[in-house]
């Protein structure tokens, strides 16, 4: 016996899992997506991959813009689907719709449930220094990402992974067990286990104005900021020379030295081929490259033949 599915998903981590249950024995009889970026800002050509994804496999596409109304609900209820399979939509899903499977709707979420519910798993896992983090599926329930874990997957975290590195290694681990958890659905071999609220921790969504650096930080913290915030929303600061408007730069990489330092927070210690040396709260964090506004990536050692960076000079939130 075969499943009759719906997926909804808009994006690359929805992508991997969409194509993994295409390539399956059941039968996907609906993409929900959101609807194409037109508009001020958009182009009505630009790719929509899940979209391309689903013409190419004859899967028919649905992208309302709103998929609680009567009409979208009516055109659902119509697909007769066993199972929804969500991941990264964008759009909540009220309990009329939940209802509509005869085996449940369920969630492919980045994070290791109880910890990190939100919009935000990847990002606030770095952000916080976790170590490990993985793939969860869980029964959707009203409550925000609260339903019941019918399955977990870890895997290690590195010491200077970004967010988008770890986004692309969760949408595969995603791909690699949906499948599988569709089966287990099926045949009713899963045993839901109920989150414990006592450990919840929530990522909601990030906006630009989170990516301001604090130098009072220790230079672990910052470096773990920087790495989440990379590729979205970006950290920055601002580069402040004795003679010179400060200037917004963002950094995109950075390292973690061993040594010390009694500096305050912000000074510049050193510029060398390694990098720009600056301390923190606690600890140095090497700036290995950075983009002054307005300008390209570039390796932060580079930025002193324009800048005239130099110890003593500091980056900080202009007073």
């Amino acid at each position: 016996m075969t499943l009759k599915v719906v997926m909804m998903g808009t994006g690359e981590f929805a992508l991997p899992a969409f194509l993994a249950l295409c390539d399956s024995d059941h039968d996907i009889v609906g993409l929900y997506t959101q609807p194409d970026k037109t508009g001020r800002g958009h182009h009505s050509n630009q790719p929509h991959p899940m979209k391309e994804a689903a013409i190419e496999h004859g899967v028919p596409v649905f992208q309302p813009d709103n998929i609680n109304t009567p009409e979208s609900l009516a055109e659902l209820r119509g697909l007769n689907a066993d199972v929804f399979i969500v991941a990264a939509y964008g759009q909540i899903l009220k309990k009329e719709l939940l209802e509509m499977p005869s085996l449940g709707a369920f969630n492919i979420h980045g994070s290791l449930l109880p910890k990190y519910r939100g919009a935000s798993p990847i990002q606030y896992a770095l952000l916080h220094g976790e170590t490990e983090t993985g793939i969860t599926i869980f029964k959707i329930e009203p409550k925000l990402d609260a339903g019941p874990i019918i399955r977990k997957d870890a895997i290690a975290i590195g010491p200077d992974e970004t967010a988008g590195e770890l986004h692309d290694r969760l949408a595969q681990l995603g791909s690699e067990v949906i499948v599988a958890t569709v089966d287990d659905i099926e045949a009713g071999q899963f045993e839901p286990l109920t989150q414990a609220e006592s450990d919840t921790l929530y990522a909601p969504r990030l906006k630009k104005e989170d990516g301001i650096i604090d130098w009072t930080k220790s230079a672990q913290q910052i470096h773990d900021h920087i790495r989440a915030f990379n590729p979205w929303p970006k950290t920055f600061s601002w580069f402040q020379h004795a003679d010179r408007k400060p200037q917004r730069i963002l950094i995109h990489k950075t390292t973690v030295l061993s040594e010390e330092t009694t500096e305050p927070h912000g000074v510049i210690l050193n510029v060398s081929e390694e990098g720009v040396q600056v301390a923190t709260g606690e600890g140095v964090l090497n700036i290995v490259e950075l983009q002054p506004e307005g300008k390209r990536r570039m390796l932060a050692k580079d930025l002193m033949n324009g800048y005239a960076l130099q110890p003593g000079d500091r980056f900080g939130t202009p007073q």
